[in-house]
């Protein structure tokens, strides 16, 4: 994607980052069209894959991908020693966004953006609130959300319908009021072609934990995260 660095390979994970070293207007949209971008080639490669596998009387294994995407400020420059070093970025926000994409099989989607993220293109782009969630290794709570697609996906009925189906479920779920939440989730889950189907299907099993188990007097409505 224009102006943006892909920073280093890690195993099976990329890590990349826009505005540095010049300063990049819209780059956290730039970073999302980065992402939607990816998952549109991941569903190309995957038919592609699919047809091969049957071609070939194989088993089918669907190739998938999480991506973090997070805001805020971060040291940037060369970083290493004098034999080795490389242009990099470090910070708590970069490790937020480590953290992000490794809370997006937890919660059953392909994306999870930070707060500050979503503040700057919630305008423009179709996204919804997962929870708020202390990450491992945190102690303070973040609330984090999820990217689904693009401006035109965000004007169309179908996603106005699920958002604010969703934002109900959200504030029932806030609310403790277990019952409400999941009747919604169950309609909910077809909305979109089933787009967030396993995401409530996780959310569900959770309330019926709570519901066993219920959380204590002063729940805030953070949940603590114990993987990465």
């Amino acid at each position: 994607n224009v102006n943006g660095t892909i920073d280093k390979y890690m195993g099976d994970c990329i890590m990349a980052f826009w505005n540095a070293p010049i300063d990049v207007e819209g780059h956290e949209k730039m970073a999302c069209d980065a992402t939607l971008e990816m998952h549109k080639a991941m569903k190309e490669l995957n038919r592609i894959r699919e047809e091969e596998a049957k071609a070939e009387n194989k088993k089918f294994l669907e190739l998938k991908i999480g991506i973090g995407l997070n805001t805020g400020g971060c040291v940037v420059g060369n970083m290493g020693s004098d034999q080795r070093f490389d242009y990099s970025v470090l910070g708590d926000a970069v490790n937020l966004a480590s953290r992000l994409e490794g809370q997006s099989k937890s919660y059953g989607v392909k994306t999870v953006i930070g707060p500050e993220t979503n503040e700057s293109v919630k305008d423009t782009y179709a996204t919804l609130q997962l929870d708020m969630i202390a990450v491992k290794g945190k102690k303070e709570a973040v609330t984090i959300f999820t990217l689904l697609g693009d401006s035109k996906f965000k004007d169309s009925s179908g996603f106005k319908n699920l958002e604010s189906r969703h934002n109900l479920i959200l504030e029932n779920y806030f609310k403790q009021e277990w019952e409400k939440s999941i009747n919604e989730m169950e309609s909910a889950k077809t909305l979109c072609n089933n787009l967030m189907n396993e995401y409530y299907d996780i959310m569900m099993e959770r309330i019926n934990e709570y519901k066993e188990n219920p959380p204590p007097k002063d729940w805030d409505g953070v949940y603590v995260a114990t993987s990465k």
